[in-house]
């Protein structure tokens, strides 16, 4: 098996077969075409071959299906994707791209098509997290001199913005930011646990431990939410018989 199989890399013609079931007008020629247009970048062989990713196929899914059913332009198609790609949901009418609600209302990760980001990608503008948590620019402003919320380089991530709406909630039982200190202080904690487990597996530079890595901190985060849940529920019903 090649490097490029075994990454599930697939030819034009097998894109297009793939294709054709639900749009059997689209030929190599437009596929061709929507990637000199830039909507589809498909990586390239030694000898020029192209070779798509399956998220390179759900692209070019996305972009037929809006040409088909809602006869839209590739320059609102491209605007479209560009939202998709910073983990928003697509512009719907006049309106701008939007936060995705599973952002805000599950654990921060995005539930929808397999070629939108996670949490991590997600790339949002200080509006964008503002519109999409609640909070007022005063308090994610306090809340960021804490450090409680942080950018990833010019643009705040899905984790920013699950935090700023959990913090968003809190502060309707009239907790600030400054009441916050001690969960970052807590959490920075945890991290610092969690890295000494999973550092042997990240030092083993191979797929396999990166893999092993990546589900320990998953399961750790988990355990780790559950243990101070249980902990913050037993305080209080210790602290209530009293």
């Amino acid at each position: 098996m090649t490097a490029l199989a075994s990454r599930g890399l697939m030819g034009i013609g097998d894109v297009l077969a793939l294709l054709r079931p639900d749009f059997p007008d689209v030929t190599i020629s437009k596929l061709r075409f929507l990637e000199s247009e830039g909507l589809v970048q498909p990586q390239r062989t030694s000898s020029g071959y192209r070779k798509f990713s399956h998220v390179d196929l759900e692209r070019l899914r996305y972009v037929l299906s809006c040409q088909r059913d809602r006869y839209l332009p590739l320059k609102v198609i491209r605007d479209h994707l560009e939202a998709i790609d910073r983990g928003l949901e697509p512009p719907a009418g006049g309106e701008g791209p939007r936060v995705p609600r599973a952002l805000v209302s599950t654990d921060g990760m995005p539930s929808s098509d397999s070629f939108r980001p996670s949490a991590a990608e997600v790339r949002l503008s200080r509006h964008e997290l503002l519109e999409g948590s609640s909070l007022d620019d005063s308090l994610l402003t306090e809340l960021e001199g804490y450090g409680i919320i942080t950018k990833r380089g010019t643009h705040y991530d899905g984790e920013a913005l699950a935090i700023a709406s959990t913090v968003g909630e809190m502060a309707a039982f009239g907790i600030e930011p400054r009441h916050l200190r001690t969960f970052k202080v807590a959490a920075d904690r945890e991290v610092g646990l969690v890295e000494q487990v999973v550092t042997p597996l990240l030092r083993q530079r191979d797929p396999e431990g990166q893999q092993r890595a990546d589900d320990a901190i998953r399961q750790l985060a988990a355990l780790s939410v559950r243990l101070h849940s249980s902990l913050v529920k037993a305080g209080l019903a210790n602290d209530l018989r009293r």
